[in-house]
């Protein structure tokens, strides 16, 4: 008998749809995919929508750290050696299509099937990469360009293909978690970005390639470049003229 050579692995075909180990949820704008404390026994994979990951403290503070996007995985801690708790709870912002995959079938497919498994690897270390910059971001850039860079993000800015530029509803006070500031500069800055054109926003937001100038080059169309000038690096700015008056005043003191 000839030999019947085997059907090769598609994961794009297998993250499309259900089968052995794995089904489609649907789940509505705020549903919940699984949440924190809860026993981690499933992969989700996010096929169309947007949500959140958020976590709260023993005293109960909520906070944003990151938003899921349509080809994201969440809940990737089921895939760890020993199955534990989730860390996060995952939040549905829009209506979202997920696929949620039985930790037994991920584990195998993971180790079976090599397409399958550099996928995964690869949205790791993206996702990996994607949190060091979002440390250095909260560390060293200005509440403003934090947010310009969250708003671009949101609208898919520096994926391959046109950027979806209206990003789905989310509140001022989730925006404001996420960069680690109030609600009310939050307000602030999306009012400025607007007046400048960055941005509109009429129940949802409409982000313009302008926006960019703010987080690649800090500029500014006109007189805004100086009438707008953050607050932050003015109070940057005048740290750095303190520190360098104080070391040229040590500096004659020894001479």
């Amino acid at each position: 008998m000839p030999h019947r050579k085997l059907k090769e692995f598609d994961p794009v075909a297998f993250l499309a749809t259900s089968g052995l180990g794995r089904r489609i949820l649907h789940i509505k704008a705020k549903g919940t995919m699984f949440s924190q404390g809860g026993l981690a026994d499933s992969v989700f994979y996010l096929q169309k929508g947007r949500a959140k990951l958020t976590v709260v403290s023993k005293a109960g503070k909520e906070a944003t750290i990151t938003l899921i996007a349509a080809g994201d995985f969440v809940g990737e801690e089921a895939a760890t050696a020993i199955a534990g708790l989730h860390m996060s709870t995952a939040t549905a912002i829009t209506a979202c299509s997920v696929l949620k995959i039985e930790r037994e079938e991920m584990m195998r497919v993971i180790h079976d099937e090599h397409a399958f498994s550099d996928l995964f690897v690869a949205f790791l270390l993206e996702r990996s990469m994607r949190t060091q910059a979002d440390l250095v971001d909260q560390l060293f850039n200005s509440s403003e360009r934090r947010l310009a860079r969250i708003l671009l993000l949101m609208a898919d800015f520096g994926k391959p293909g046109e950027p979806e530029t209206k990003i789905p509803k989310i509140t001022q006070e989730t925006l404001a978690d996420m960069i680690g500031t109030t609600r009310s500069r939050v307000s602030f800055f999306m009012n400025r970005f607007r007046k400048m054109g960055f941005i509109e926003y009429n129940g949802r937001i409409h982000v313009h390639k302008s926006l960019l100038n703010v987080v690649l080059h800090d500029q500014r169309p006109g007189a805004n470049s100086i009438s707008a000038a953050l607050l932050d690096t003015k109070r940057d700015k005048t740290k750095l003229a303190e520190r360098a008056s104080a070391s040229a005043k040590r500096s004659e003191g020894g001479i």
